[in-house]
């Protein structure tokens, strides 16, 4: 049986007074409930020529090798999505929970939407493990700076092109070769420098309290973070509007469980039973 928000409370208030660290997981849930559609979704879809592409085909490295530009102007798009939303309350409470838990507190998110710094959660303690589609680097990998987008290049509306001007900027200042999107592409392995990999799997080790937001575990990093958590003796709770493996992994924890609802409901008690 689900897990009401009341019992919920009674899971976390405890720990405000204690030294146990609480993580929190996010994937695309919460950036749902500010109006960014699903990765894998039908606003994922984009032609190139005359062939229709899956988010799965376009985000690869092997498919910015083939058409840069065309993987490009895809971006620019989700990047006009992204900047048009706005956080919700689940955003603003997990900068709450931060402010309240200090160093106890780790952000851990799949999303590349930024949402979570614009709210206002330090980068610091915010694992950005598939990286930020408001950054770029060279994709020859000449150094490891990120960049921050260019400002010169538009958003873009869907299958528009990038003017000339614009893939002239796409090029690296130092090498020259091109830039690429700061993103973890399906056909990339997750490392430590850009995406916290060692960093995310010694935190949950440490984990007293996962909570986990709004994602279905589809991808290697945040199911090990759950198994390690749950390894190491701590509980997970899984916030989501459906069931999915996570939900079956916090089960078996101490205390924890599946509570189905809005992230943007259960994240703002969760705050207020830790103050």
């Amino acid at each position: 049986m689900p897990l009401t928000t009341e019992q919920l409370q009674e899971i976390v208030a405890p720990l405000r007074n204690r030294p146990d660290a609480i993580t929190v997981l996010t994937g695309a849930g919460i950036s749902a409930e500010s109006g960014i559609p699903t990765f894998r979704g039908p606003e994922g879809y984009w032609t190139v020529g005359s062939k229709v592409y899956q988010p799965q085909e376009m985000a690869t490295l092997r498919m910015f090798r083939k058409c840069p530009f065309d993987v490009w102007a895809w971006y620019l798009y989700r990047l006009g999505i992204c900047r048009q939303a706005e956080p919700n309350p689940g955003h603003h409470a997990l900068v709450k929970m931060e402010s309240l838990l200090g160093d106890r507190f780790t952000l851990i998110t799949q999303n590349v939407d930024g949402l979570h710094i614009r709210a206002g959660n330090s980068p610091a303690r915010t694992y950005q493990i598939h990286g930020n589609i408001d950054y770029v680097r060279c994709v020859e990998a000449c150094g490891p700076e990120l960049l921050r987008m260019p400002g010169e290049l538009k958003t873009k509306t869907k299958g528009e092109s990038l003017s000339e001007h614009e893939k002239q900027r796409l090029h690296c200042p130092t090498c020259n070769g091109l830039l690429r999107p700061h993103v973890l592409w399906f056909d990339e392995s997750y490392d430590e420098h850009y995406f916290r990999f060692y960093s995310s799997l010694k935190v949950a080790q440490n984990t007293r309290l996962l909570v986990i937001v709004g994602t279905s575990g589809a991808t290697n990093l945040p199911n090990q973070i759950a198994w390690q958590t749950a390894a190491s003796g701590g509980t997970i709770i899984d916030i989501n509007i459906e069931e999915n493996p996570f939900s079956r992994i916090a089960a078996k924890t101490p205390e924890g469980g599946f509570c189905q609802a809005p992230s943007s409901q259960v994240l703002p008690q969760l705050a207020e039973a830790l103050q």
